[in-house]
């Protein structure tokens, strides 16, 4: 008989078929899991840098308010102009900022005061409640909290004198910043001003009285006098955080974001601040199946962070996707190995039907034959399966879009057996370069990585690892890259092989580098802005408190700077920056640190060295950089700089008290003439609180009538009459008495009131000409100086025209004095107004010649009539030979040109005679009279006062 088989043949191979499909199950489940989790890292990453960037802009944001308050700070007391002043840039540079507030505290017995004197600047001024949305006169009250400034008043000034403790929401707010010290946040709100459904928050921070103790709460207390405000758009604030880098707003092309910003307190109103992209939809898991096996879709990110006191959160999700749009090769390893196993079961069973029939064909007694066959064909089945689990590995392994890479665990190299296609396209090496190489050869000479040490502690230790790696592709380019370590054990349990999977984290470096970038540096020049500045002084402080090195600390700031901004637009002006920024980091070593403050103002860390000290030189050198010629848009500018420099330990041990004191010492080399520098000293903090106070009250001496003109005459050296005068103002203060010209002019080019007060000075000085001619006193020429703001004033033409016709005056009897350095700043542009002037019909001359840099190509295109010898040549031509010869050679170059020459600053016989004998044609100084009244001068003229003949007649 025939014995029976001991399994049908069909059943065999279904068996076969049934266990490829469950294999291809698995590896389709293992890689749709891989391909999820890099999914979900990505998102991760892509979340962590939105709140960063959020965070930061958040952080910023408050710094705004931080640095009005400072202002109230450093000066105490703070003019509405002044604050005007500070906060447009702010504004300009934050646009969600809806307002900047500063709240005083005014008592019951100061409102009738306070509302009189603001009626002056605000008629019908009042302190005023809301109600029903509309102002009403506030009630009578002990105290009120006024909103005495704010800006921007377009569109706020509606605001100016609400009581802000009528708005109950901002109680908690207010107490909490005043008895911390720090800005404190309100709930979210309303904003009136808006349309639609932004929100926003109002963040206050307590102004002290100065002087005060604040060492606890009720010192705080009994400090207070005010407080500064800032109302933010929430949502602007949030986008524009957002929206400072390009790769903030673009996701992968694999993640669509939705990111949304909530504040945990409702109680006035819905709580979401920010919201972009599509409403959050999470997707239920089905037939007990994870839902991350079909769909792509992290869990949302959510991240809390503190705002002024107040708890927000953030939320980051991403739409479920179906795996299948992602282009996965999960699908494609599922379909392989079913091709595998279906291709495998019908080999199997041809195999077992042949065996079949074979032992259909052999006699039933070869037992043993056919339990051979039989064994054959289970090993066959066995081998099948097996190939084929390898081959699914491999094809897995293959798939991998991470580098893959197996190395020998023979010390020291651990050479390379194997590479995936992945590692080839990452790196560029093919894998017949790679295999057989040590790993160090990814990292070339970059060997000082800590990474490093970690795998070889991992290939010594024979463990698992993981470390960040700096490594470099075949043509040399960089890429970052984490690596994950694992032995792989034999049958016996040693350790015979490494397996490394590497994934490229390029991208995320790169963007944590250019968040760090924008964090830390300037956006125009780049170079460090006011943050990293105070680190670097910081650390440059500790560094020289440890090791006894004084550090000098340099405050730049461009001499008319505004002149180009002025002349030529913005972009010009950034151009310059750009332009001085590059010639200051030139000047300076590797290891200073050149920081921009904003605008103009630069501020330079310059720390000793052991090898080398600091001396003026260094100084003398950064200003000889900025000085050399620029040619912007086809005009050639020469740009001079004021320096403050302060010095660590003698001027202040902190870094915030380094840059005040420099920054003072600036504005000292601005007052003693501008292109200079100076040290700072302890008296320089009492001209600077004064330079306040002259400032304050320069604002209101023109509707004061407090300026006066004194005129100094100007003598004809051939027949010894006055033919001219120069106009020179004077300020009478009511309390110091009078001021002169040196401490107020350079205050008023800086906020630009010389404008107004040069055209006054213009007008005044043609009317008393006029009412000399009336008098029958002569007809005088009368010169005026003009400012540098005056003569890139848009109008200048017109207006000089507007004071000739007022006066009645004839254009020749008035002279345009500018100086030499004024008409070089830009050439071609100077040359068209004084054409223009010229055309009028008034006179023009140069001042202070030969102390600036013109030269004669430029000198001969000048319309001018006159030039004027500076008086620094005059001091000494009786005494210095150099002094003498550039006098007699300015004499002699105007002649040839056909100019006058005027010499100021004659105080002796022996200079007059000098200029006498070198055919000078007027002088004005001391020798004949000192600037007088205009009383005075009209006595001179009706006594016919002049040079006496006998010193003529020498």
């Amino acid at each position: 008989m025939r014995s029976r088989l001991p399994f049908s043949p069909s059943l065999a191979a279904l068996l076969a078929l049934v266990l490829g499909v469950l294999i291809s199950a698995l590896l389709f489940t293992a890689v749709r899991r891989l391909e999820h989790d890099k999914v979900d890292i990505d998102f991760q990453q892509q979340a962590k840098v939105r709140v960063a960037a959020i965070q930061n802009g958040i952080d910023n944001s408050i710094n705004v308010l931080k640095d009005v308050n400072q202002l109230f700070v450093a000066f105490g007391t703070v003019s509405r102009e002044q604050f005007q002043s500070f906060a447009e840039p702010l504004l300009a540079s934050n646009p969600y900022i809806q307002a900047l507030n500063f709240h005083r505290y005014i008592s019951a017995q100061e409102r009738p005061q306070y509302e009189a004197a603001m009626r002056t600047r605000f008629p019908g001024f009042t302190i005023g409640d809301i109600s029903n949305g509309a102002p009403v006169p506030a009630p009578h009250r002990a105290q009120y909290r006024v909103v005495d400034y704010i800006e921007p008043m377009e569109g706020n000034k509606a605001a100016l004198g609400i009581d802000a403790d009528s708005y109950p929401f901002q109680d908690a707010a207010m107490q909490k910043s005043v008895d911390t010290g720090e800005p404190s946040a309100t709930g979210l709100l309303r904003l009136t001003q808006e349309r639609g459904t932004q929100k926003g928050f109002i963040v206050l921070m307590p102004v002290y009285r100065p002087g005060m103790p604040l060492t606890d709460v009720a010192a705080r207390r009994l400090a207070i006098i005010g407080d500064t405000a800032a109302v933010f758009r929430g949502g602007d604030m949030i986008a524009k955080s957002l929206s400072a880098d390009s790769f903030m707003l673009v996701s992968d092309a694999k993640l669509a974001l939705n990111i949304s910003v909530y504040a945990s307190d409702d109680t006035l109103g819905d709580a979401l601040i920010f919201h972009q992209g599509a409403p959050l939809q999470l997707i239920e898991s089905s037939v007990g199946l994870p839902k991350w096996l079909f769909y792509n879709q992290p869990e949302p990110y959510q991240h809390l962070f503190n705002v002024a006191g107040q708890p927000w959160h953030m939320v980051v999700s991403t739409p479920p996707a179906w795996f299948m749009n992602e282009g996965s090769t999960a699908l494609w390893a599922f379909i392989a190995g079913l091709l595998f196993s279906i291709g495998g079961a019908a080999y199997l069973q041809t195999v077992v039907d042949r065996s079949r029939r074979i032992q259909l064909l052999v006699d039933e007694r070869t037992v043993q034959l056919r339990s051979v066959n039989e064994d054959l064909s289970a090993d066959i089945a066995a081998r099948k399966r097996t190939e084929q689990e390898l081959q699914l590995r491999e094809r897995a392994i293959e798939a991998s879009a991470n580098s893959i890479i197996i190395t020998s665990a023979v010390a020291p190299h651990y050479l390379i057996e194997y590479v995936n296609p992945a590692f080839e396209r990452i790196t560029g090496y093919s894998a017949e370069e790679a295999i057989g190489m040590d790993l160090c050869f990814l990292w070339n000479d970059d060997a000082d990585q800590p990474g490093i040490e970690e795998i070889r502690a991992t290939a010594n230790e024979e463990r698992e690892g993981h470390a960040v790696l700096r490594n470099y592709r075949k043509d040399g380019t960089l890429f970052w890259s984490d690596w994950y370590i694992a032995p792989v054990k034999d049958d016996k349990g040693v350790v015979s092989h490494f397996i490394v999977v590497q994934y490229d984290i390029t991208a995320t470096k790169r963007y944590e580098s250019e968040l760090e970038f924008q964090t830390n540096r300037d956006a125009l020049t780049g170079l460090a802005n006011r943050s990293l500045l105070r680190d670097r002084l910081s650390q440059a402080v500790s560094y020289a408190y440890r090791y006894g090195h004084p550090i000098w600390v340099l405050f730049v700031d461009l001499d008319r700077f505004k002149f180009v901004n002025d002349t030529l637009g913005h972009q010009a002006g950034d151009i310059l920056l750009t332009a001085v920024s590059s010639r200051l980091q030139a000047a300076v070593r590797d290891t200073d640190t050149v920081a921009r403050m904003g605008g103009d103002e630069f501020v330079l860390i310059l720390p000793e060295r052991t090898d080398s000290g600091l001396s003026t030189h260094i100084v003398q050198r950064i200003m000889e950089a900025i000085a050399q010629p620029l040619t912007i848009e086809g005009h050639e500018f020469f740009v001079s700089c004021s320096i403050g420099v302060a010095v660590y330990p003698a001027d202040g041990d902190t870094p915030e008290e380094l840059i005040k004191h420099a920054d003072i010492a600036m504005y000292r080399a601005k007052e003693i003439g501008r292109n200079n520098f100076q040290f700072y000293t302890p008296a320089m903090n009492e001209r600077a609180l004064e330079r306040l106070h002259i400032e304050g009250d320069l604002r209101n001496a023109l509707e004061r009538e407090e300026f006066t003109l004194h005129y100094q005459p100007q003598v004809d050296l051939r027949t010894g009459e006055i033919v001219g005068v120069e106009a020179l103002i004077r300020w009478q203060h009511p309390e110091l008495g009078m001021v002169p010209p040196v401490r107020f002019i350079g205050l008023a080019e800086e906020n630009g009131l010389i404008v107004p007060i040069g055209a006054w000075v213009i007008r005044a000085a043609c009317l008393q000409n006029k009412e000399w001619q009336m008098a029958g006193l002569g007809h005088l020429r009368m010169a005026v100086n003009l400012s540098a703001r005056q003569f890139a004033q848009e109008d200048l033409v017109e207006s000089i025209a507007s004071s000739l016709r007022a006066a009645d005056l004839a254009p020749e009897y008035l002279e345009i004095e500018l100086t030499e350095s004024l008409v070089m700043a830009d050439v071609d542009r100077a040359i068209g107004i004084l054409r223009e002037l010229k055309a009028l019909g008034v006179q023009l001359s140069i001042d202070d010649f030969g102390t600036g840099y013109s030269s004669l190509s430029y000198l001969k295109r000048f319309p001018i009539d006159v030039l004027k010898i500076d008086r620094s040549f005059v001091n000494d031509i009786t005494i210095d030979p150099d002094d003498a010869a550039i006098v007699a050679s300015i004499v002699s170059l105007a002649h040839s040109l056909r100019l006058q020459v005027i010499a100021e600053g004659v105080e002796t016989e022996a200079q007059l005679n000098y200029l006498r004998e070198h055919d000078c044609d007027q002088i004005q100084g001391y020798f004949f009279s000192r600037p007088v009244t205009a009383a005075a001068l009209t006595a001179m003229l009706e006594e016919g006062k002049r040079l006496p003949i006998e010193i003529l007649t020498l």
